[in-house]
């Protein structure tokens, strides 16, 4: 199975966390056997090859992060210049990520995302979605370092569930979203290393 894979993040790939989470997920697809190339909207360079393998292939995945409930503009953009219909049939599917660690913040998104694929003459593959993303790039610090380790290496371990069930719709992969709502006391002990304030 090959794969194109589309970075729909506006930040270079440097400062990138949709980058480092796709590499990981990648490292998965290839440890089981499937293939993937990678395109970056960041690199409006690279925008006619992203396009043409879009056009191409018949397993399509756009990575992206959730800004304050918002798709990138970058990202709704390069949709927009995309052909409507197609001559080959294909598949689309969505990695979602965000700061917020509470799962319910990013489902009206993935709702959204669910909506696209018809728009394009393509199927939908599901949503992997999972927040608490906003310190993936500080893992050299060594306070962070093995939570983002193992955060990252869950996205690896997705990659491998892809290539062998080829979509997002498998019960692994709802679960991997995590906890729905997080209570003020788990919030504190997940993100400070200091105690919560009492409420009165």
């Amino acid at each position: 199975m090959h794969i194109v894979i589309i970075n729909g993040s506006p930040r270079v790939l440097k400062f990138s966390n949709t980058d480092k989470i796709i590499q990981s997920f990648g490292k998965g697809l290839q440890e089981s056997g499937a293939t993937y190339e990678l395109y970056s909207l960041s690199n409006r360079k690279e925008w006619d090859a992203a396009r043409e393998a879009f056009i191409s292939y018949e397993q399509i995945i756009f990575a992206l992060p959730l800004y304050v409930e918002c798709v990138p503009s970058i990202m709704l953009e390069f949709l927009e210049s995309l052909p409507t219909e197609r001559q080959h049939p294909a598949q689309m599917s969505f990695i979602l990520h965000g700061g917020f660690d509470e799962g319910h913040q990013m489902r009206l998104c993935e709702r959204f995302l669910q909506s696209l694929p018809e728009q394009f003459g393509c199927t939908y593959g599901g949503c992997l979605t999972q927040g608490g993303s906003f310190l993936i790039r500080m893992r050299d610090d060594e306070k962070m370092k093995k939570a983002m380790e193992a955060k990252l290496d869950g996205y690896t371990k997705m990659g491998q569930l892809f290539a062998s069930q080829c979509n997002f719709m498998t019960t692994e992969a709802r679960k991997f979203t995590g906890p729905e709502n997080v209570s003020f006391t788990i919030f504190c002990t997940i993100n400070s290393p200091v105690s919560p304030p009492s409420v009165s």
